[in-house]
């Protein structure tokens, strides 16, 4: 069964699509990893240095933890709160969708479906930054495609 969109996004719906098939496929722990991975390269597109801030780096330690079973699901989705909250409080748009990213990713620790909604936000976040351009999008879903096929 595919996820739904939760949020309004132009997307590249077939591509999305390939990766919510791929996803359907995969263990919670793999489909984590690809949703860090793809927090970390949003990050970087904005050029946030996650490093800057303790709840980032707390968040995907967190969810790493949780990964090898060293963290309680509490705790992820404690993290998360703090994210989201950080989040709210950013005044730029596009950061804040980033690290909304960020926060969905790290609660794919709690909710496998968290990482296709922080994949949904990865791509509204490059639909803020380039106004929507559908090849800029299209490019976002193929790298998402390409690298989640990495942890299958």
């Amino acid at each position: 069964m595919s996820t739904k969109v939760k949020i309004k996004i132009l997307d590249n719906s077939p591509l999305r699509k390939q990766i919510d098939d791929l996803y359907e496929t995969m263990d919670q722990v793999s489909v984590a990893k690809w949703s860090l991975s793809l927090a970390k390269h949003i990050l970087e597109t904005v050029d946030i240095n996650y490093e800057s801030y303790i709840e980032l780096v707390e968040g995907f330690r967190i969810n790493e933890l949780w990964q090898d079973g060293e963290a309680r699901m509490h705790d992820v989705r404690q993290i998360g709160f703090s994210i989201h909250r950080l989040a709210r409080e950013c005044d730029s748009e596009i950061q804040k969708t980033a690290l909304r990213v960020v926060g969905q990713a790290v609660g794919s620790g709690h909710m496998k479906e968290h990482a296709m909604i922080a994949s949904d936000y990865a791509i509204k976040t490059i639909g803020l930054i380039t106004t929507n351009d559908i090849g800029a999008i299209t490019l976002e879903r193929e790298w998402q495609f390409n690298e989640i096929k990495k942890y299958k």
